[in-house]
């Protein structure tokens, strides 16, 4: 218990990075939460997580979704979400830990170095970037950033992005929610969590929300990819320090 206000204060920020980036709080929240608990218990407890802050964007980013585009990209995501999330317990959790920090680290790079980098704005690219998108979800706890770069092909503006981004990621954690249960990720003694991430993923949207009206949308995606960057390579060199 004496590690939780460290915990809750970066689990607020990992809600306002991600609410403004664009991203997805559960990219920085998966490693930051991997320092306090098991892979596996943290994969349980950032679907509950995420489910409180995706419900929150929905009600505070109110100027509506684009309905093709979480048919499109939502359906083959919550499907593949279930395919991760039920590989992930034949999955060393050292191992999904050592892809995850590769896959951040990755990630960072390829759009950092790419920095126009963007999809073509098709229906297969779509169902594709949710496919994706939904099976790392569910074997690493995280996808937003694929979901992210599919929907930038779309040009949406910012609060309809993050409005479509919120209903489609609800769909994959409360798809995800239950297969982790079934898994036995979610422990009675992590319980106490639920209350305090419902309060901070409300207050990491409103605050992320309102700094997305005082900062450049550019500039910080750019400093929000060195911060993923920077979660990876600790994430990575913590992996192979506990092996």
């Amino acid at each position: 218990m004496h590690f939780l206000p460290l915990f809750i204060l970066l689990s607020l920020l990992a809600e306002i990075l991600g609410t403004i980036g664009g991203f997805g709080s559960s990219l920085f929240f998966v490693p930051i939460a991997g320092y306090f608990f098991d892979f596996h218990s943290v994969l349980g407890i950032t679907a509950l997580f995420h489910l409180s802050s995706n419900i929150s964007k929905i009600a505070l980013f109110k100027k509506g979704f684009d309905k093709k585009l979480v048919l499109a990209i939502g359906i083959p995501a919550v499907v593949f979400v279930i395919i991760g999330a039920w590989l992930s317990k034949f999955v060393n959790s050292g191992l999904l830990q050592l892809i995850l920090a590769v896959f951040l680290i990755l990630l960072s790079l390829l759009l950092m170095i790419y920095k126009n980098f963007q999809l073509k704005a098709t229906t297969a690219n779509s169902v594709a970037g949710g496919a994706f998108s939904g099976i790392t979800a569910g074997l690493l706890g995280t996808g937003g950033a694929i979901r992210g770069l599919t929907l930038a092909a779309f040009n949406l503006d910012k609060e309809r992005f993050i409005a479509t981004s919120a209903i489609i990621d609800l769909g994959i954690d409360l798809s995800r929610s239950i297969v982790y249960f079934s898994n036995g990720y979610m422990h009675k003694h992590d319980y106490y969590l639920i209350p305090i991430l419902l309060i901070v993923g409300i207050s990491g949207t409103y605050i992320g929300k309102r700094l997305l009206t005082r900062f450049s949308e550019t500039q910080f995606k750019y400093s929000v990819l060195i911060l993923i960057l920077m979660t990876g390579i600790i994430t990575l060199v913590s992996n192979f320090v506990k092996t």
